[in-house]
């Protein structure tokens, strides 16, 4: 139970430092991304981002 606390602590810590990272890779600004602003908020959904992460999180998998 512990382990998962981590685990899922440590995520949440990456979650949060990564997009400004990522961002000068261009990630966040892909073709699939959409921004979008209504009453006054704005709205991100990172649909291209996640299916590219994902791509690549699974080659990376694939090769450990």
């Amino acid at each position: 139970m512990t382990r998962w606390l981590l685990v899922i602590g440590l995520a949440l810590l990456l979650i949060n430092k990564l997009p400004p990272f990522l961002g000068k890779f261009g990630i966040g600004r892909l073709p699939g991304d959409f921004r979008f602003s209504i009453f006054g908020k704005e709205f991100f959904l990172p649909i291209g981002s996640t299916v590219l992460l994902s791509v690549i999180a699974a080659i990376i998998a694939k090769l450990v």
